[in-house]
């Protein structure tokens, strides 16, 4: 176990570790800030985590395999020996704030089987790992075990409170945040778009993220295939995944994983998400900060910021193919995309990551006074 500072201010939880995972960057532009206010956090994590990837406080080692085995040991720690506040990304047996960026797992399965057939869902319902997901998530959000929740869009707030009845004054809304974005390099569309022999006239949309089945891939790639063959529309599809279960569509290309998606964006001219669940997807976020209309559905708490028709589209029903690519359609149109421009420019300014870690410790700040 590595050492930390008794008593610090606060300790942040994390189980796992990817160097590429959007909770992991979260959490460490979270330190930064945190440590710029209260000081230096205690990082409470599993093996995984290095210990160079964390240059802020100490981390102490938290065993277990699996969430329940995670969260019991967390428990058996005894965080309060070593910070006053505990700031979980995980779901655990108690904390002070729980930010509840995965969404509400209940909520998702059931989603999810609307979608899928009865025996792959009742597959499902018996995976252990699903099963402890579901007892934590009772206990955090029902029993009072995160004395106050964080959630990145009001849908999943709605869903807290459906599902299990928690007080309305326990939660705070906080929409994700992203970084400044970097200017495109020069001529870069025109680059990009001759790797696809496409000329600027093409309408290329964009898929981007993994968990392919999740965020609708087949819905999108059917509904490109179904526009009108004057939109000259084209499908690309940028993250890992396994390509060889979504081959057959003749206007659909697999970039897999790119280091430069900002570069994409700025050669695309819009972007797709016809997500099953998504409580707050940043890519479609960075999309609009790229200037591209975004087309997804109502389960994503991306599309509670933007007006429907006029800085993109929301679907009910990611399955409605029609729907889908009659509003894919209508963003074909270059000179409604180039009048909306600006617009969604401003739109995404306003959701920057500094004002949700400003937020995120005024929440820490209400629970601490």
């Amino acid at each position: 176990m590595s050492t930390c500072p008794a008593a610090v201010d606060t300790g942040v939880v994390r189980r796992g570790y990817s160097a590429s995972g959007g909770a992991e960057h979260y959490l460490l532009r979270f330190a930064e800030a945190l440590r710029a206010a209260r000081g230096a956090p205690v990082l409470f994590a599993s093996g995984e985590w290095p210990a160079e990837a964390w240059p802020h406080g100490g981390i102490l080692r938290v065993g277990g395999h699996s969430p329940m085995a995670f969260a019991n040991a967390l428990q058996s720690l005894d965080p309060g020996r070593y910070c006053r506040i505990l700031f979980s990304l995980e779901r655990v047996l108690s904390c002070d704030v729980y930010r509840a960026g995965d969404g509400v797992h209940r909520a998702w399965m059931q989603r999810r089987a609307r979608f899928e057939s009865p025996w792959r869902s009742a597959l499902r319902n018996l995976n252990p790992k699903h099963r402890e997901v579901l007892q934590l998530e009772h206990r955090l959000f029902a029993k009072g075990g995160a004395r106050h929740i964080i959630a990145n869009a009001q849908f999943v707030a709605d869903e807290i409170l459906r599902h299990y009845g928690c007080p309305a004054d326990r939660i705070t809304v906080v929409p994700n945040g992203i970084p400044p974005q970097s200017p495109a390099p020069p001529g870069i569309r025109d680059t990009l778009r001759a790797t696809m022999d496409l000329v600027e006239s093409d309408f290329l949309i964009l898929f981007a993220g993994s968990g392919w089945d999740r965020k609708g891939l087949r819905f999108a790639m059917e509904a490109v295939g179904r526009m009108p063959a004057a939109s000259r529309a084209r499908l690309i599809v940028a993250g890992r995944g396994r390509a060889s279960e979504f081959r057959g569509a003749s206007r659909t290309s697999f970039l897999g994983p790119v280091n430069n998606l900002a570069h994409w964006m700025s050669a695309s001219d819009a972007f797709v998400l016809p997500t099953l669940y998504d409580p707050f997807s940043n890519a479609c976020l960075e999309a609009l900060a790229a200037g591209l209309p975004v087309v997804t559905t109502s389960a994503n708490g991306f599309s509670e910021i933007i007006r429907p028709g006029e800085e993109g589209s929301v679907l009910e029903d990611p399955s409605d193919i029609a729907t889908l690519a009659a509003e894919l359609t209508r963003w074909a149109d270059p000179v409604r995309r180039r009048d909306i421009r600006p617009r969604l420019l401003a739109l995404a300014a306003q959701y920057s990551i500094d004002r949700n870690l400003k937020s995120t410790i005024q929440v820490l700040d209400s629970i601490r006074n």
